[in-house]
């Protein structure tokens, strides 16, 4: 009996039960969905690279300051994104919403600089959807990812709301840890984005 109970204690809190165990391996089997999503869209995008027809291409737009301002605050996000997972096993409420608010935080920065990107695009370059074929495609990838950052927020801002509400229970728990794969996963997106998108259009 004392074994059973040691190992239930050694099980982290979002885990411990049945239910829960459940959500989490279907929401893996969701992030499975959203990877073959993003794949067709890389693979649209390296499609139509080439079909610029005559507007500017990607050696033209994308500036290595931005993007890795960009990539700094995400991958950033990440870390303390799994921060606040830690402190949320140790049971330590405060400290894991103080770093859930920073990746918001570091989120929204992200967010700001990417939609700066694209109005810099458009406004001072006239790089548009319509453009062509590889702008549309441009948009399309990156703007999902954008769209996808923007809902994390929003959800990982409920969820904060909730654990004041209601404690740091199994419940709970189990909604950040799901925010926080939803986030890492984003992040993995973010990366590919970097090297397929940005430093391989810098560098053809």
């Amino acid at each position: 009996m004392a074994e059973m109970a040691q190992k239930h204690a050694n099980v982290p809190l979002e885990y411990s039960t049945k239910q829960n165990q459940l959500n989490i391996l279907g929401f893996w089997i969701f992030l499975g969905a959203e990877f073959a999503l993003f794949a067709t869209l890389f693979a649209t995008y390296l499609v139509l690279v080439p079909r610029t027809a005559g507007g500017p291409g990607p050696e033209e737009l994308y500036e290595l300051k931005t993007v890795l301002i960009e990539t700094f605050l995400l991958l950033t996000s990440s870390f303390t994104c799994g921060l606040a997972v830690y402190e949320m096993r140790r049971g330590k409420k405060t400290g894991m919403i103080g770093w859930l608010i920073v990746t918001i935080l570091l989120g929204a920065g992200f967010l700001y600089f990417e939609i700066e990107e694209f109005i810099l695009y458009a406004v001072h370059e006239g790089a548009t959807m319509q453009t062509s074929a590889f702008l549309s495609s441009f948009f399309t990838l990156v703007g999902t990812h954008g769209i996808h950052v923007t809902i994390g927020i929003f959800w990982i801002i409920f969820i904060i709301l909730q654990v004041l509400k209601r404690g740091l229970n199994a419940d709970t728990a189990r909604k950040v840890f799901i925010s926080s794969l939803y986030w890492h996963f984003l992040d993995v997106i973010w990366i590919f984005l970097f090297t397929l998108v940005y430093l391989t259009g810098m560098v053809s």
